[in-house]
């Protein structure tokens, strides 16, 4: 019997911080995998490393010991130049500030990873249309972040990190700055496209709301893994 290959896999993952004389120790031989199509919640309380893994697996940092390999590429052994390469073509990031540029309106926004792309103008904004349709922003597309509430922010931000169909996306408490309403509908929107084209969602919280959406739940507790498991299939999209 054949065992499909994990798109994420940690392997003695360590991370340690030194302030001034004194080591602190974010990450303590983390090892995990993750496959393709699952939506993983990863839970933890303030300070218990959950946002230091994630940016671990984004390549966003360089671990201390140990190695992040997506499909099969380590990315800890990248240069800066190759982490953004592969950044652009296998990533897309889903922020609780949402980091949308205040001077681009939400089409050149949800465009932005398509231009890093080479894709032409007219088909990028072809595209950023359509996304951005399909969150209900269709009388937003022109406007600028400041004119939008957070819910309408968040929304551009999920179409701007499905615009390029990223084969991972990493989401960073994505719920955090919402009212309970609106983060079920957030939530049903990142279900939703990720479902449709069977993308890995990575998304750290301190939720536990968040578990009902998940396939497989992880805990940290002082930067080490203390429960790693499987849901009997997370929750479905409406509609």
């Amino acid at each position: 019997m054949t065992y499909p290959k994990p798109i994420i896999q940690v392997k003695d993952l360590w991370k340690v911080y030194c302030m001034g004389e004194e080591k602190v120790v974010a990450l303590r031989s983390v090892c995990l995998e993750i496959y393709q199509g699952e939506i993983c919640c990863i839970f933890g309380t303030s300070g218990s490393g959950k946002s230091t893994l994630l940016n671990q697996l984004a390549g966003m940092e360089k671990p201390t010991f140990g190695e992040v390999f997506i499909r099969g590429t380590s990315v800890s052994r990248m240069s800066e130049e190759e982490l953004a390469m592969f950044r652009q073509k296998y990533m897309g990031f889903i922020f609780q500030s949402y980091n949308l540029l205040p001077s681009m309106t939400a089409v050149e926004n949800t465009a932005m990873p398509l231009m890093f792309r080479g894709v032409p103008r007219e088909e990028r904004e072809k595209i950023a249309v359509q996304m951005l349709e399909r969150v209900g922003l269709s009388h937003r597309l022109h406007h600028y972040p400041g004119q939008m509430s957070g819910g309408q922010q968040q929304r551009a931000g999920i179409a701007r990190a499905f615009a390029a169909h990223p084969e991972v996306i990493f989401a960073d408490e994505p719920t955090g700055n919402l009212d309970s309403r609106t983060t079920e509908e957030i939530m049903e929107m990142i279900i939703s496209f990720a479902r449709r084209f069977r993308q890995t969602i990575v998304l750290v919280t301190h939720d536990p709301e968040m578990e009902r959406y998940a396939d497989r739940v992880i805990r940290l507790l002082d930067g080490r893994i203390v429960s790693n498991r499987i849901r009997s299939g997370g929750k479905e999209a409406k509609g």
